[in-house]
């Protein structure tokens, strides 16, 4: 099936096999990280096509939401923006904002989350922007409007709710940065 979608293409983003299996060099070592960042990946492709009936989209986005979070305990919602070779490592636990930018090659461990603040009166602050090569330890909360450079690392249960530099290693709750 995988080599008859070679055909199949989306004028904005070159072949539909191209992106859907953008992550999956990245997920070699993990069939369910594979089966989520395809599933997400379709379920967006899905989502932004006007052409398709409405009933398709709504059958491709509500079976990714019900296999990922009901079933795998995923949740990454369609309207993330995720950069290409996106690794989940041990994919269980992880919550990540649908207004949350990330970008290229970064790495999620297990039972992270990554979202906004909500103020007692209901508003919300923005979703963290986070950078190229950046990786996070299992267990990490970032949270607010922050920013992870390209290239930061995050430590194993830390709680990020400042901004991390290009490059930078935080660890701790709350996270702080560690002098070079």
């Amino acid at each position: 099936m995988i080599d008859s979608l070679d055909s199949v293409v989306d004028t904005q983003h070159g072949s539909l096999k191209a992106e859907l299996f953008q992550d999956w060099e990245a997920n070699r070592e993990s069939q369910k990280s594979r089966v989520i960042m395809v599933g997400f990946r379709l379920a967006q492709h899905a989502a932004r096509r006007d052409d398709l009936p409405s009933i398709v989209r709504s059958v491709v986005v509500t079976g990714y939401k019900l296999a990922t979070t009901w079933v795998l305990g995923v949740e990454i919602p369609v309207e993330t923006t995720i950069g290409p070779d996106f690794r989940l490592i041990h994919p269980q636990g992880i919550v990540i904002n649908g207004d949350t930018v990330i970008g290229a090659r970064c790495i999620i461990r297990c039972s992270s989350t990554i979202g906004n603040i909500m103020a007692a009166d209901g508003t919300s602050s923005p979703c963290p922007r986070i950078g190229d090569d950046v990786e996070l330890g299992a267990n990490v909360v970032v949270i607010g409007a922050v920013s992870l450079g390209d290239g930061a690392r995050v430590g194993a249960g830390s709680v990020v709710i400042r901004d991390v530099p290009p490059g930078g290693v935080a660890v701790g709750n709350p996270a702080r940065v560690l002098d070079r």
